[in-house]
């Protein structure tokens, strides 16, 4: 299949909106929420926090996709690498391609992870706990390999395919994740002899027993409510305000598009995260030595085999898309090669990656890692495309000089990086906050450097 990857999508080619609803809702709605919200237990979050912060955060996370990312996918209709490619030269794009595609590699893995866990729970094979960093048996490593294949290949079959997946998936798959809080909060109640008198009854009942605020557990850091914002937010800048969604929504035939993302992170980043984090308590009221998170045991616990097929399902409808991204990534660093031979050969690097338990575990922070190192990228798109022309100076500059390497988006990424580093590393700012002050940093570095570069251009 075509999928245009070195040329604007034609007509012909342009999506409906609920391509955009199905496959959002089917990535949001996946495995790693299943990590994600008992996570914020283990970090000691409050009801305030963890329902304030979710609400304010995915709603700042969809005006980005809706402001800044759609607009101008629906005007170049580039993927986020060939348009990089003419930004910032072929040298330089492919630094960053490597870069993309291997932290996407890493996400997808934590994905392949969370459905493995599910294989766990048939077979009875060891699995990873909260603090395992390496893989523990060779079971464990042969579930991985085989669910990552499967994943594989049906993100190299395409973005349609793709997004075929996740349409028929994700209803399914929503309902599960309503019924995995719903059960939760009932066996919770049941424990706790919980009885409704009112809404301050309930509420009392969420600060004491759902989540109860205070220390986090061992090596996790504490959240407090701007942690959950800025988490919900930031969990997926590399895709809205990095631009990597670009390469999505290029098939759109309107930029209001992107408004179906709000179906994704709702379910997704609020409804399933609630859910997981139910999911958690209730382990940890049960037994508060049961510190390990594996989806499979929590869903299985609640919901018995509906729940493991559920998690098998959502590792799978979250990798595809973060697969199919990566692949078109690496793609563009060998475009001699297929897309679909490179986007299997990078999903089973994903599913190597899925053995080490390092990157499902330590999720939260391995998230803003990967956001930050992607984000001065699209800071630099946003101002080529918007500030530019503006100011007297041309978009698209290494296309138009016949650059292999534009320095001035060079050093937005990697300056900003670094400031970004300095900023967590001196104690100035923790890793969830530092890519806001860092998309400024990069926007600045960029047009500086822009205006100098260019200008000495014309005059040489």
């Amino acid at each position: 299949m075509n999928e245009y990857e070195r040329e604007p999508v034609p007509e012909k080619a342009l999506l409906g909106f609920k391509s955009f609803l199905g496959m959002y809702a089917g990535e949001h709605c996946a495995g790693t929420e299943l990590m994600i919200g008992p996570l914020f237990v283990a970090a000691g979050v409050s009801a305030f926090s963890v329902l304030g912060g979710l609400l304010l955060g995915n709603i700042l996370a969809v005006l980005s996709w809706l402001l800044l990312t759609a607009p101008i996918a629906v005007k170049m209709r580039l993927t986020l690498y060939y348009q990089l490619e003419k930004i910032c030269g072929r040298k330089l794009v492919t630094l960053y391609n490597l870069a993309n595609g291997s932290m996407f590699c890493f996400l997808a893995g934590a994905m392949v992870t969370v459905s493995a866990t599910a294989i766990g729970v048939w077979i009875n094979f060891p699995m990873p706990g909260l603090d395992d960093l390496l893989p523990n048996s060779f079971s464990w490593c042969l579930a991985v390999l085989i669910i990552g294949g499967a994943i594989a290949i049906i993100a190299a079959a395409g973005y349609q395919t793709v997004a075929r997946f996740a349409n028929l998936a994700a209803p399914w798959m929503v309902l599960v994740f309503i019924i995995f809080g719903l059960v939760a909060f009932h066996d919770l109640a049941v424990v706790c002899n919980f009885k409704y008198e009112g809404l301050d009854s309930l509420w009392n009942f969420a600060n004491t027993e759902l989540w109860k605020g205070g220390n986090p557990l061992p090596g996790q850091v504490k959240f407090t409510f701007w942690h959950v914002t800025f988490y919900a937010w930031f969990c997926n800048i590399a895709m809205n305000v990095g631009m990597a969604d670009l390469t999505v929504f290029r098939f759109a035939k309107k930029p209001i598009y992107a408004v179906a993302t709000f179906g994704g992170v709702f379910l997704g980043h609020f409804i399933a995260w609630l859910s997981a984090s139910l999911l958690y308590s209730y382990q940890l009221k049960l037994n508060p030595a049961d510190t390990a998170i594996l989806p499979g045991p929590l869903a299985y616990r609640v919901c018995g085999v509906t729940g493991l097929i559920c998690v098998i399902v959502a590792g799978w409808t979250t990798a595809n898309p973060t697969i199919y991204r990566a692949g078109l990534a690496f793609q563009a660093v060998m475009p001699k090669f297929s897309r679909f031979k490179v986007t299997f050969a990078t999903g089973m690097i994903a599913a190597v990656a899925g053995m080490f338990p390092a990157f499902a575990m330590k999720l939260l922070d391995f998230v803003a890692i990967y956001g930050m190192v992607l984000m001065p990228m699209g800071a630099v798109i946003f101002a080529d495309f918007y500030l530019l022309k503006k100011l007297g100076l041309k978009s698209f500059y290494a296309e138009s000089a016949g650059l292999s390497f534009y320095w001035a988006a060079a050093a937005a990424w990697l300056l900003t990086i670094l400031a970004c580093y300095l900023l967590v590393a001196l104690g100035v700012m923790q890793i969830f906050f530092v890519s806001l002050p860092g998309w400024f940093i990069a926007v600045i570095i960029y047009l500086l450097l822009s205006k100098l570069m260019q200008k000495k251009e014309v005059l040489s």
